[in-house]
């Protein structure tokens, strides 16, 4: 369902404090054994990009919780065009069943392997969804800690009277939205300042491929089904 920016924003801060109580101070002792003093900060960005990061020169891990990302996995189009929906369905987490609360909890669980992984010494340039991230990753569903994180996700937000969507979505969603659309076909995606024009290049599973003109050979951008509509007037 449509969920308000401030809404998911709130949420975005309950994701923020879930992964710090609930995943980084069981193990902070761990990892400042190894980088004495090393923190975490967890904030919320206006965007869609989602990551950790790490600052050597603070000795601070961050992670960044995209507000358009949390927009996005409360609509089964757009959802089902990220990696953690491919994740949750491919490696049977939450026993491959996609809800919003799925989708948030395995997000938190997602970005908090990279640190994880960061901290051993295993996240490398060009090797970064490596066979080390799914190992921890793997691990944070088998061990329990993943449903820990959905089950306070749900208590926090209760707290502050919010809820989160558990309602399975249903998979052919993606596929229905873009039997619409051809290659070839002229599109338009984004909203207001982030507005885009292009043209369909490649139908994907869940996502289609743009072509947005700029310079010589142009922008390639992967659209969920649901965020392409026909081109502006």
């Amino acid at each position: 369902m449509p969920v308000s920016t401030a809404r998911a924003r709130a949420l975005g801060k309950i994701m923020c404090a879930v992964t710090a109580s609930t995943l980084w101070y069981p193990v902070a002792g761990d990892i400042r054994d190894r980088r004495p003093g090393a923190v975490l900060q967890c904030r919320v960005g206006s965007g869609q990009a989602t990551y950790h990061r790490f600052d050597e020169g603070q000795n601070q891990h961050r992670i960044t919780f995209g507000l358009r990302m949390i927009l996005a996995k409360h609509q089964p189009g757009s959802a089902v065009g990220w990696l953690s929906s491919r994740e949750i369905t491919d490696r049977g987490y939450f026993d491959g069943q996609l809800s919003t609360l799925n989708l948030l909890a395995h997000t938190c669980c997602h970005e908090f392997a990279h640190l994880l992984q960061h901290a051993a010494g295993q996240r490398r340039r060009g090797s970064v969804h490596n066979r080390h991230f799914y190992a921890i990753l793997d691990r944070l569903h088998r061990q329990g800690q993943a449903r820990t994180v959905r089950d306070e996700l749900v208590r926090q937000a209760g707290s502050q009277g919010l809820s989160i969507p558990d309602q399975p979505f249903d998979p052919a969603s993606a596929t229905d939205l873009l039997a619409r659309w051809h290659v070839g076909d002229r599109v338009a995606f984004g909203t207001r300042g982030a507005r885009r024009q292009g043209v369909i290049e490649r139908i994907n599973r869940k996502t289609a491929t743009v072509r947005v003109p700029d310079g010589w050979q142009g922008l390639r951008y992967r659209v969920p089904a649901s965020l392409l509509n026909p081109p502006d007037a």
